[in-house]
């Protein structure tokens, strides 16, 4: 019974989209917001560009980048960990990707639209169950007013549930591909294999067509996914202890300062009630608290005295 690599790792993944051009278009037109008459119908690979990256976190992103037939470009990422640099650097890359279409003298007509596309073997949005997020420039008040030449697509993965795309059986078919597909995993379900492309792509990751040194390249991707990860997590334990610790700091100041109020009030309160059974006048006791006539009568009246 066959094996199979995870395709999110960064040797299975650029294997599979960045050697077979028409498996990546069939992944670009089932996850990309193209209408029907805009679909891709071929495409070339372009050189990846190297971009300033975190040191800590420069091995959990991997990207494909083409052109297809209308001259657009797609830059794709597939990333293991998210960090909140993350939407910087997509926005980064594909407005860099945009600039450089033209040359000097030519027509900002020539230019074409550049999408970037992430999958994410993370959660970066906590606060809704969807997984499938499409940004592009539109107008505030009037979203049908849309300035075209970027989009992005963020991808959930975890956050992945096949029921709610069932009108978009290909991009289910290749999110679940990327989700169940694991080397630790030996069976995978039968629809998967009956589509041609997912069936060749699981080929593509057959742990038998991989060498040694590759292996050893995988398992040594793994352990470095494992690391960042760990570090994010010590990361956040660390902020998140800090953080707790200050808002205990901060409700034990605010209580402290509280209860010293309090008990000012208590004491002055007691001043005034026995200054006046002593028989000394409401001046005579202002003198004393530093308290104003209207305070001194009121505490009184509160005490049943006059």
């Amino acid at each position: 019974m066959a094996r199979y690599l995870d395709p999110k790792n960064d040797l299975p993944f650029k294997r599979i989209f960045g050697e077979h051009p028409d498996l990546l278009k069939s992944f670009l037109n089932a996850l990309m917001p193209l209408e029907a008459d805009q679909q891709i119908e071929s495409l070339e690979y372009l050189p990846a560009e190297q971009v300033p990256e975190n040191p800590a976190r420069k091995n959990s992103i991997v990207d494909v980048r083409c052109k297809d037939n209308f001259g657009r470009q797609f830059i794709v990422e597939m990333q293991m960990l998210w960090n909140s640099a993350f939407s910087a650097r997509m926005l980064f890359n594909a407005s860099r990707a945009y600039v450089r279409q033209l040359d000097e003298n030519e027509f900002y007509s020539l230019l074409q639209p550049v999408y970037g596309l992430a999958i994410l073997n993370d959660v970066f949005d906590r606060k809704t169950p969807e997984f499938y997020h499409h940004y592009r420039i539109v107008n505030c008040k009037n979203t049908e007013e849309i300035i075209r030449g970027l989009e992005f697509v963020l991808v959930e993965l975890p956050k992945f549930v096949p029921g709610k795309w069932a009108d978009r059986r290909m991009a289910v078919l290749w999110l679940r591909f990327l989700k169940e597909t694991e080397r630790s995993r030996s069976e995978v379900s039968e629809d998967l294999k009956a589509n041609d492309d997912i069936r060749r792509a699981l080929a593509i990751c057959e742990e038998g067509a991989f060498t040694d040194a590759e292996l050893e390249a995988y398992d040594k991707y793994l352990d470095i996914i494992r690391t960042e990860k760990s570090l994010l997590a010590e990361s956040r334990a660390e902020g998140e202890a800090k953080g707790l610790l200050k808002g205990l700091l901060k409700g034990r100041a605010e209580g402290l300062a509280e209860g010293e109020a309090k008990g000012r009030t208590e004491s002055l309160t007691a001043v005034v009630r026995n200054s006046r059974r002593s028989g000394l006048s409401v001046e005579q006791i202002r003198a004393i608290t530093g308290l104003d006539g209207e305070r001194i009568v009121e505490i009184l009246r509160s005490g049943g005295e006059g």
